[in-house]
């Protein structure tokens, strides 16, 4: 794993790097082999010393990510630790299951980087300014697949293609907690 740690409003010492880099690297023992993957670590300390750390593993067919905020910042790399722990538990459970339903003996695990993103949403409109746009490859699956990238990506949406029907779906999180699919007719 290929570390890039990065500090706003702190200077990134190089006992604290190597305190991120030891706790993340606790992380590899879940990957068959050791993943070939840029982790992306930003630290932020901001006016009311209140320290956040923000992680972003991207992986074949998966992005990690998760955020913590505590008063001390090496708290909060322990707490998000933990935190991308329980989302590789909890995605390797389900998707290593349902590859064993269809009988594929592939690992989901795998090394490289990611080609899965969220797409922002776009407009062609004169009275609205675009400042972003996103370009990824669709990977083909099922919406209890995308909502699960979804939340581990931390997003109210996401765009990918039905394995099933081969059409571009969006699976969304509806105000009451509850998931929503749109499809095109």
């Amino acid at each position: 794993m290929n570390y890039n740690v990065r500090g706003e409003n702190i200077e990134v010492t190089p006992a604290l790097r190597e305190y991120v880099e030891k706790k993340l690297s606790k992380l590899e023992r879940y990957f068959d082999g050791t993943p070939n993957a840029n982790v992306h670590v930003n630290l932020k300390v901001y006016n009311d010393k209140q320290q956040k750390i923000e992680v972003t593993i991207p992986m074949t067919q998966l992005v990690l990510r998760a955020e913590e905020s505590n008063l001390d910042m090496y708290a909060a790399i322990d707490l998000v630790v933990d935190k991308l722990e329980r989302q590789i538990r909890k995605h390797k459970t389900k998707v290593n299951r349902k590859f064993r339903e269809q009988g594929s003996t592939r690992s989901f695990f795998t090394n490289g980087e990611s080609k899965t993103a969220v797409q922002e949403p776009e407009t062609e409109s004169d009275d609205f300014e675009l400042v972003r746009t996103k370009r990824f490859n669709l990977k083909p699956m099922d919406s209890e697949e995308a909502i699960l990238q979804m939340n581990m990506l931390g997003h109210n949406f996401f765009v990918y293609t039905n394995a099933s029907t081969n059409s571009t779906n969006v699976v969304y999180r509806r105000n009451d907690g509850k998931y929503g699919i749109i499809e095109p007719s």
